[in-house]
């Protein structure tokens, strides 16, 4: 056996602490975006029902779906610009912390001031502060995205994904419990007349804390996430380090062919970038669709409390960190793509159930039911499974100096399908004789088309590794 083959045999270890602690950016990048897709969409409905006079709230979501499309048209633009540069910075600090540092800060200030514009009907204003807050969380979330493969070998990729979508769902998990105290359809409601409809802009006489509250703690939050990550992560210190480790990963990554850093991407490695790209793009439509105009069709569909909203994100959370914290190992057993597939496949099951039992038993109406919650459970397990195993996925096919760029394409995807699907579905609701049951028939249909795609990407294989577990890997990656 050659020396190279005895090297790429030992043990992989996952330095379990050092990735927790990168976990902290993505804690404040879902934290943000928990809150902004649970309240922004209902915001915007208000205003745009309020200023064009319109009762109905059905007839203005395709207005709410362009605003939070161009959201992230934006985004779809600017991630693969900011991971492109990033590749390119050198400081001090490193060569992604500046933009996580100024981006967390600039959103951190104007985040809090979208309720308030919401609070005095500002429709120009709350746009406004949407897109700017848009603007820089593009500039720290491939940054913070491209921390982790930054320091983790290719083999341990998938496990270290699962702790930083824990960290993650962790952030949406605590903005979504600051969410039961300040329950924004009680907010709404008390403003409603005696026909049952919504007097226009009379929430500016009610208390502002009641909006404005998510918003304050989800700022201070993001700045404590980033300060942390800021004094415990020195990424010169650490990359300099693991400088051996990464080499030796990349020698036995799952790619059809190797990559090597001075050689353009093969064409069949090109085939499966674009496999993977085009298949997360239909799971993006079916999710984001979901969450952009989730607690609509909770308050407006089953006129039930956006309390119900929250309970659902969190139901779904916890399938999602159980999906998190064993979907890396589940992929060191069978391979990452099967272990995507049976993700899409249960995701699937789910949508089926909730349309079959939806049209069984019609739209719920005043409270959620259980079964509901049960779907929200089994799509945050699936759905945890391909997000898991599709970023590593991803930045596998990329040598060391362009993963920033590949982090890019693998966020431009999934924001192109968010730019599409509010756009797409809003206009669905607005034709005649469709509702709020619209949401897991069109999910479905985009989950089917992301499972079909991704059939053919070629399963690979990598040489079997030696992972470290238990005590002995959280001892040895504290040294």
């Amino acid at each position: 056996m050659s020396a190279q083959a005895k090297t790429a045999e030992q043990g992989f270890k996952l330095n379990y602490k050092r990735t927790f602690i990168i976990g902290f950016a993505f804690f404040g990048i879902l934290l943000l975006w928990q809150v902004y897709d649970t309240w922004c969409p209902t915001f915007l409905t208000e205003l745009f029902k309020n200023s064009l006079g319109i009762e109905d709230e059905k007839q203005v979501q395709y207005l709410v779906g362009i605003m939070m499309a161009i959201d992230n048209l934006a985004a779809l633009i600017l991630l693969p610009i900011f991971g492109r540069i990033s590749d390119k910075t050198h400081t001090k600090i490193g060569k992604r912390m500046p933009f996580i540092l100024v981006g967390t800060f600039v959103c951190a200030v104007a985040f809090p001031f979208i309720p308030v514009l919401f609070h005095y009907s500002s429709v120009a204003g709350v746009i406004i502060l949407m897109a700017i807050v848009v603007l820089f969380a593009m500039m720290y979330r491939n940054p913070a995205v491209a921390l982790m493969p930054d320091m983790t070998p290719k083999p341990l990729r998938s496990k270290a994904n699962g702790i930083i979508n824990i960290m993650g769902y962790l952030g949406g998990a605590f903005a979504t419990v600051v969410g039961f105290v300040f329950v924004l359809s009680d907010y709404l409601g008390t403003t409603k007349d005696a026909n049952g409809n919504f007097k226009p802009h009379t929430w500016a006489y009610k208390n502002i804390w009641a909006v404005e509250g998510p918003f304050l703690v989800a700022s201070l939050l993001m700045l404590i996430s980033a300060i942390v990550l800021f004094i415990l992560v020195k990424e010169n210190k650490i990359a300099e380090e693991v400088k051996d480790e990464m080499a030796r990963g990349d020698a036995i990554s799952e790619t059809t062919d190797k990559v090597d850093d001075d050689k353009p991407m093969s064409k069949a490695n090109k085939i499966m970038l674009w496999l993977i790209l085009g298949a997360e793009f239909f799971w993006f439509m079916a999710d984001n669709g979901l969450s952009t105009f989730l607690n609509n069709y909770v308050i407006y569909g089953t006129h039930s409390s956006s309390v119900g909203t929250g309970i659902l994100t969190i139901v779904g959370g916890v399938g999602s960190v159980i999906g998190f914290a064993f979907g890396g190992i589940i992929a060191s057993k069978i391979g990452r793509k099967y272990t995507l597939l049976g993700g899409l496949g249960l995701t699937l099951l789910g949508y089926l159930v909730w349309i079959i039992l939806t049209f069984a038993v019609g739209l719920p109406t005043g409270s959620l039911p259980i079964w509901l919650f049960v779907i929200w459970f089994i799509k945050g397990f699936g759905m945890s499974l391909v997000h898991v195993n599709s970023f590593p996925m991803v930045v596998e096919l990329c040598n060391s100096k362009k993963i920033g760029a590949f982090t890019g394409y693998y966020y431009a995807s999934s924001m192109a399908a968010q730019t599409i699907t509010p756009i797409a579905l809003g206009a669905l609701l607005m034709v005649p004789n469709f509702d709020w049951n619209l949401l897991p028939i069109y999910a479905g249909i985009c989950i089917t088309v992301s499972l079909v795609i991704f059939l053919f990407v070629k399963n690979v294989h990598s040489n079997k590794t030696k992972f470290s577990s238990g005590l002995s890997a959280i001892g040895e990656a504290e040294d």
